[in-house]
């Protein structure tokens, strides 16, 4: 019998995986005002059929819930306007490189790259203005690492941009000096922490650095975001924002181009006062739609591994005493967080190191103890090298691990690479312990850390179920891979929940919003080597089909 009010939209013949535990499986669902209104079996579907109702055959393939990237960095590239140096393995390459595109464009007022690789730099040292200076002239050259955690300047760059013998401490990062002269070596450190800043990206603006400007980052944004629709991302977490950031939202918006949902949460430098708060809750209140959001804060307790900036527990290989630092005294950061959840707010903090993992966890207990519990959903983003007596902590505390599957790669983070020699094969078992963390029943969000590494989650799943390297190989530190099932859930309502976005997306319930991707493999059942260059067919969001491939 046809049902009084027909579906918009009608999906059948369809593998549908729900991530639904209450009906894990189906074949059909129905659609009526951008959510979901039925879900079943093929033979009740013709039901919900009506004169204008929009079918998709799905040939049987397999149905996901949209993919919720919980922290994709979508206004950082990667910059058509820039060198490209990924996959770049070797200092002579990336030099080829570099010198090539400046006789290609010999007028351009700046040289400017991005993605190099720490390691292709020999023998474990961080690159400089003397290797720079040969390809690079006099035009100013700015190169980002992969990360975006660091740049690399040359020596005219260096001139323009104030750095000095007595000035390292810089508005978008700390100059690396020479130990022995203690002249700047044309490595900046913290650059994500201070580059990447409202008042880092003004001050790179106004110094002349094209990359900063804000036609460039909305260039990078539209471009981003076309990416992630095509991958089936019907949500993204853009985790470092100010608010003068939000106008490129906007604009994307008007422009018809915010066809994945986003959360924008709100860069914590420190610093920040009460009224800058009081400014980023009153973005929230203003931002708290279902296709725009506001609301989390980020921060950093450290930094990365490669460069041995994040904080370990014990020293770096072959460095002596350096364990790497916090950006705040433990005792300041528990008080810290314990005022931000105070005022209710979300803190998703970056922490990569094994000490700066358990300074934040022991921060969050910290306020449990003085705010009482709450259901704040704090996040440790990265968890690279987790003691394993933290492991039960995350679950304990509520705390999510919001965690890039690819960056365990072998091919980045494994034996010969900078991740794995800084700390040394005696705590490579700390090394993204996924599978220890839903053992004891954390909460895994899955992200890319997108321009870090790839956008697609099939890479990433992939990479969490096999820890192989993308072209096959060895795994590294097998122990701790999950099943397919698992990732998925990570990338859908482990990252849903990881933002409260349980109740409308996640899974594909009725009632919830009508997000997801078909499919051009069951990526349930192929061989995990068959993951990579699955295709997102056709992708949907509020029940309106925004991609086609």
């Amino acid at each position: 019998m046809p049902h009084p009010f027909p579906a918009d939209l009608l999906l059948t013949g369809a593998r549908i995986h729900t991530v639904d535990p209450d009906l894990p499986e189906a074949e059909a669902l129905a659609v009526r005002d951008g959510r979901i209104v039925w879900i079943g079996q093929d033979a009740e579907a013709a039901a919900w059929s009506g004169p204008t109702t929009e079918r998709i055959d799905a040939g049987g393939r397999l149905v996901l819930p949209g993919f919720i990237d919980a922290h994709n960095h979508v206004r950082l590239g990667s910059d058509d306007a820039c060198v490209q140096l990924a996959g770049v393995r070797t200092l002579e390459a990336i030099l080829d490189r570099i010198g090539a595109w400046r006789e290609a464009h010999p007028q351009a007022p700046w040289i400017e790259a991005e993605a190099f690789d720490y390691s292709a730099i020999p023998g474990g040292r961080m690159p400089t203005a003397a290797d720079l200076d040969p390809v690079t002239g006099e035009v100013p050259a700015i190169v980002l690492s992969y990360d975006v955690h660091t740049a690399w300047l040359n020596t005219a760059a260096m001139r323009r941009l104030g750095v000095a013998k007595d000035r390292t401490d810089l508005p978008f990062g700390t100059a690396a000096t020479d130990p022995e002269t203690g002249e700047p070596t044309g490595f900046v450190k913290d650059f994500a922490i201070k580059g990447l800043s409202r008042d880092g990206h003004r001050a790179l603006r106004e110094l002349g650095v094209p990359w900063a400007s804000p036609d460039r980052q909305y260039g990078r944004l539209a471009k981003s975001l076309d990416d992630a629709i095509g991958f089936g991302i019907t949500t993204v977490v853009e985790p470092q924002n100010s608010l003068d950031d939000l106008e490129l939202y906007e604009r994307a918006r008007a422009e018809g181009l915010l066809r994945s949902r986003i959360v924008a949460a709100l860069f914590h430098p420190r610093g920040t006062t009460e009224e800058e708060l009081d400014a980023f809750a009153a973005a929230a209140r203003r931002y708290p739609g279902d296709r725009l959001r506001v609301g989390p804060l980020k921060l950093y307790i450290d930094d990365v591994v490669e460069p041995r900036t994040a904080a370990l527990l014990e020293p770096y290989t072959g460095c002596g005493a350096h364990r790497g630092e916090t950006f705040y005294p433990a005792e300041e950061f528990a008080e810290l967080l314990a005022r931000l959840d105070a005022r209710g707010f979300q803190c998703f903090v970056h922490a990569t190191g094994d000490r700066g993992i358990r300074t934040v966890l022991d921060a969050v207990e910290h306020a449990r103890t003085v705010n009482g519990p709450r259901d704040a959903r704090h996040q440790v983003v990265h968890v690279e090298c987790l003691d394993p007596a933290d492991v039960p902590r995350f679950a304990g505390l509520g705390v999510v691990a919001c965690m890039q599957p690819r960056h365990c790669a072998p091919e980045i983070a494994g034996p010969g690479q900078d991740w794995a020699e800084n700390v040394g094969e005696g705590r490579w078992h700390k090394a993204w312990p996924m599978r220890s963390l839903a053992e004891a029943g954390a909460v895994l969000a899955f992200s890319s850390d997108w321009n870090v590494a790839e956008m697609d989650p099939m890479i990433g799943i992939y990479t969490a179920v096999t820890r192989r390297p993308l072209e096959g190989g060895d795994p590294w530190q097998p122990a701790e891979t999950v099943d397919v099932a698992t990732a998925v859930y990570g990338y859908t309502m482990g990252s849903a929940y990881a933002n409260f976005l349980e109740a409308d997306r996640g899974s594909l319930t009725v009632g919830k919003a009508a997000d997801f991707v078909v499919l051009s493999r069951d990526i349930l059942a192929v061989a995990p080597e068959r993951i990579p260059g699955t295709v997102a067919e056709t992708v949907v969001v509020a029940g309106e089909v925004v991609h086609k491939a």
